[in-house]
């Protein structure tokens, strides 16, 4: 029998400074009412010049761990879901997987922009199921205000920075990732992108004047679609597991805009008391949004081991997806993880790899051509 990919540990990270609308009122023509009515949103979490999207999911990847009780060598792989990666390449899990020390994990990235998190936790719940690993480390994180028009006032009032980690692990027993559904429509990828920066529109002083490294989005159109797609994903994720809408106990969805929460609800007949929101607070952490939901859930006693719930998101792309969940909650027996002695040891050993790779390359240089 497969096991099943149960979530052991969650975590989370924003960064310190918060943007209010009334600090946006004075850069763009807009207020806090017109932003509120719109979108719910009161402020948001913008990244320093020292966080990033690796220092962010790095943080919420060793909170999630704490949770589980697991050591980073214990790790098998570390999947990152962001649409604001540190680089191309290399890819922002590895970096990831150098600072926490998870020294037998492998590590990729995951673009489906806000509905990333669902498609990673579907990924890692069926590599878990398959038998080829044990233990993964899911993380969503986004620095979308590294993307954000600030002279845009239908956008920069929308997104806000974050990252949010699940830790999963292999279990005999019905719990964890029970059932997901992932769906896409690319012909709708112009409704919601960044059109520079790729291989399509390399960057340019054209393109950089022409702001084309910004978000661009089409709100009407995004509007339309995610309220409906996030009621069918949802409906035929749970029939996947042959349950029905009583039986879920809380709906977690992505932190959009709080308009789009109600439409999707309403949509669904379920009462907001089993919806989480905290959109108003974090504004729109893209693929970030969904396990930073889900950890303040657990901070308020609303998820319980036992809980039957959904995830459910929507993004660029288009992609959308949900997943249905039974809470589980960790395996291990509490255990100190990540000392302040154990962090020093990691960042002595990444400096060690590099110096002895320096070496190595001066060492065979003198036999061999560069490359």
């Amino acid at each position: 029998m497969s096991p099943y990919a149960h979530i052991t540990g969650w975590g989370m990270c924003v960064p310190q400074r918060v943007v209010t609308n009334e600090d946006l009122s004075k850069q763009v023509d807009t207020s806090d009412e017109w932003i509120r009515e719109r979108t719910g949103i009161r402020e948001r979490h913008i990244a320093g010049a020292e966080e990033s999207t690796a220092t962010l999911a790095t943080e919420a990847a060793l909170n999630a761990l704490r949770v589980a009780n697991l050591s980073p060598d214990e790790v098998d792989l570390i999947v990152v879901s962001t649409s604001s990666p540190e680089h191309i390449f290399p890819a922002t899990a590895c970096l990831v997987q150098d600072r926490i020390g998870a020294t037998k994990a492998g590590a990729f990235d995951l673009l489906a922009a806000c509905s990333g998190f669902i498609y990673a936790l579907n990924m890692a719940s069926q590599a878990i199921r398959s038998g080829s690993v044990k233990n993964v480390l899911v993380i969503g994180s986004d620095t979308l205000s590294r993307l954000t028009d600030w002279e845009d006032r239908n956008t920069c009032v929308l997104f806000g920075d974050g990252a949010g980690a699940f830790v999963l692990q292999a279990g005999e027993e019905l719990g964890g990732v029970v059932s997901a559904v992932m769906r896409s429509d690319g012909s709708g990828g112009d409704s919601l992108s960044v059109p520079a920066g790729g291989s399509r529109l390399p960057a340019s002083a054209e393109t950089v004047l022409n702001r084309q490294h910004y978000i661009h989005m089409n709100g009407r159109e995004v509007y339309r679609f995610a309220t409906r797609v996030m009621v069918q994903a949802t409906k035929e994720a749970v029939g996947k597991a042959d349950l029905t809408l009583d039986d879920i106990q809380l709906v977690i969805p992505h932190q959009a805009n709080q308009r789009i929460l109600e439409a999707a609800l309403r949509g669904l007949d379920i009462p907001p008391e089993r919806c989480i929101s905290n959109v108003e607070r974090y504004g729109n952490t893209s693929t970030a949004s969904i396990p930073i939901a889900a950890c303040e859930a657990i901070q308020q006693g609303r998820l319980q081991s036992g809980d039957w719930i959904v995830f459910v998101g929507f993004g660029a792309g288009l992609t959308w997806g949900a997943a249905v969940v039974k809470w589980t909650g960790p395996f291990l027996p509490h255990r100190e993880i990540y000392p302040a002695s154990y962090r020093a040891w990691i960042k002595l050993r990444s400096s060690l790899l590099r110096w002895l790779r320096r070496v190595e390359g001066w060492i065979w240089g003198r036999k061999f051509p560069e490359i």
